[in-house]
């Protein structure tokens, strides 16, 4: 059945010789695969250029529920971005959060309060200015209230230690590794504090920055079971030192 939906491009791999296999989180369907006929091909309106990471779509797709590929008719870019393409901060967070999302968004289905997350969460980081360095903490930070996995929070000062596999902040060191350090855990509550437009609010130090972002992504290693590593991470964290 013809469809017709928004879009958030993921991530792409080629297929056969001039077409590409796409993976878009949709507002309808959530993620899916779709072959994307002759997109390398010098002759087809669907060029790979349209799907750039976290590139905001208008979807046609040929849609049948229960298949693992769906095939795509045409798309167009739904808001232009003026930034992100070019700006190699933005371009490069726009790689690793696409990256994290595809591991990430398991669901085939729609939730439209996680489609419409994503999606403006991607415009703020095409137009914002300030605080772009710590742009995806929070987008990370926020994304787990999506997907269920939110910390739990407490503003009580004795409670230093942030234990990752409980989700909860701790008094005292936790028994395993799986925690963040006291510094790392003011930092962290931070993020509770602010609205990802504020990202300008957070101060970190690179190193501080690197250290957050890896317990971050060891948080959603064990929540969302997340078992490949994110290949983008190394350009990130040198992008971002």
């Amino acid at each position: 059945m013809l469809e017709k939906t928004r879009g958030i491009f993921l991530h792409h791999i080629n297929y056969s010789e001039s077409s590409i296999i796409a993976r878009i989180y949709t507002e309808k369907f959530g993620q899916q695969s779709y072959i994307v006929s002759g997109a390398r091909g010098k002759k087809s309106s669907l060029k790979v250029n349209l799907f750039q990471p976290l590139f905001l779509l208008d979807l046609e797709v040929y849609h049948k529920p229960g298949r693992d590929l769906q095939r795509l008719k045409e798309a167009r870019v739904n808001v232009p971005f003026e930034q992100v393409p070019y700006d190699i901060s933005k371009s490069t967070q726009a790689i690793f959060l696409a990256e994290v999302m595809m591991r990430s968004l398991k669901e085939e289905e729609a939730n439209p309060d996680l489609f419409n997350f994503i999606f403006h969460a991607a415009c703020l980081l095409d137009v914002k200015e300030r605080g772009i360095a710590n742009f995806h903490l929070l987008f990370l930070h926020k994304l787990t209230h999506f997907l269920g996995v939110f910390p739990k929070y407490t503003d009580e000062s004795c409670f230093k230690y942030f234990d990752l596999v409980s989700a909860s902040f701790k008094q005292t060191e936790p028994a395993h590794q799986q925690f963040m350090d006291v510094d790392t855990t003011n930092k962290f509550r931070e993020l509770f504090l602010v609205d990802i437009i504020e990202s300008e609010q957070i101060r970190l130090s690179g190193a501080q920055r690197t250290v957050l972002l890896s317990k971050l992504l060891e948080y959603y290693k064990i929540h969302m079971d997340l078992k490949e590593e994110i290949k983008s991470l190394a350009v990130l964290k040198e992008i971002m030192r």
